[in-house]
């Protein structure tokens, strides 16, 4: 199965110091998109903040198919770098009815009822549809989502875009986020979500020069973060995502360390 194709998306939160080996064009970039030729299950991205993204939420599949979406999104982050003061938020410092929520975000004041995380390098948190999130300043991150592009903005910073507080409410699940955190830094093999509650798979592995990459289970999208290699002969590094199916060889040139996610 082949490369994925980078594709740069420009956002006002991005930035441009974008890291020269991702290979794409100067401006302020904001995301790195890795698609196929076809619509795939899973979409794999860069993400590099300067400013905090807006207030958002996914919907879940119910309320997505009844809007005519095919369904909805679920996203996982892992965490490559971000400044000493970088944070992330996720889910309600407490629970809120939907009258609050409005008046909160209508009023300005919503930033101050999210539950804002410390992050470093290594922390991976798994977003639910319904899941309140915003991602802050001063953070590269690597995205595994579900393959739909629906985002309902609850509040954006004065910025002068859209935003979508009907649908955003109704999709919110309007409480605190209770799922546990996970670090694992680079280097270290962990499985960091195994399906049983998510809609993918994702598995941070590291390999040693010389290893062949056993990947005989099905699609597995492939972003390494460290290292080098080939697969069937064409040659990988960071900077890249690869869809490997059955029957493609990897090898391992240079010790190496990356994500592997998987479509439950």
């Amino acid at each position: 199965m082949p490369k994925l194709a980078a594709r740069a998306v420009e956002k006002t939160w991005g930035r441009e110091d974008i890291p020269a080996h991702f290979g794409v064009p100067a401006g302020r970039i904001g995301e790195i998109w890795f698609e196929g030729g076809e619509r795939l299950p899973l979409l794999a991205k860069y993400i590099f903040t300067s400013e905090s993204l807006s207030i958002q939420v996914h919907p879940d599949d119910r309320l997505a198919q009844a809007a005519g979406l095919s369904g909805g999104k679920e996203e996982a982050w892992y965490i490559l770098d971000c400044a000493p003061d970088a944070r992330l938020g996720l889910g309600l410092r407490e629970p809120m009815s939907a009258e609050d929520f409005r008046a909160a975000a209508a009023g300005g004041s919503l930033e101050d009822m999210i539950d804002w995380k410390p992050v470093q390098p290594g922390d991976c948190y798994f977003v639910p549809a319904g899941t309140v999130h915003a991602i802050g300043g001063g953070i590269t991150l690597v995205e595994i989502q579900q393959n739909v592009d629906v985002t309902y903005r609850l509040f954006d910073y004065g910025r002068p875009r859209e935003l979508h507080l009907d649908q955003g409410i109704a999709a919110s699940r309007l409480e605190p986020y209770r799922r546990p955190s996970v670090h694992a830094p680079l280097g270290e093999a962990q499985m960091l979500l195994d399906g049983r509650d998510s809609p993918f798979t994702m598995e941070l592995a590291a390999w040693a020069a010389g290893e062949r990459l056993c990947l005989d289970d099905g699609a597995v999208w492939f972003v390494p973060l460290r290292g080098a290699g080939r697969v069937n002969e064409a040659l990988w590094q960071p900077g890249d995502v690869w869809l490997i199916d059955r029957g493609d060889e990897v090898v391992v040139d240079r010790a190496a360390a990356g994500l592997l996610a998987r479509p439950v």
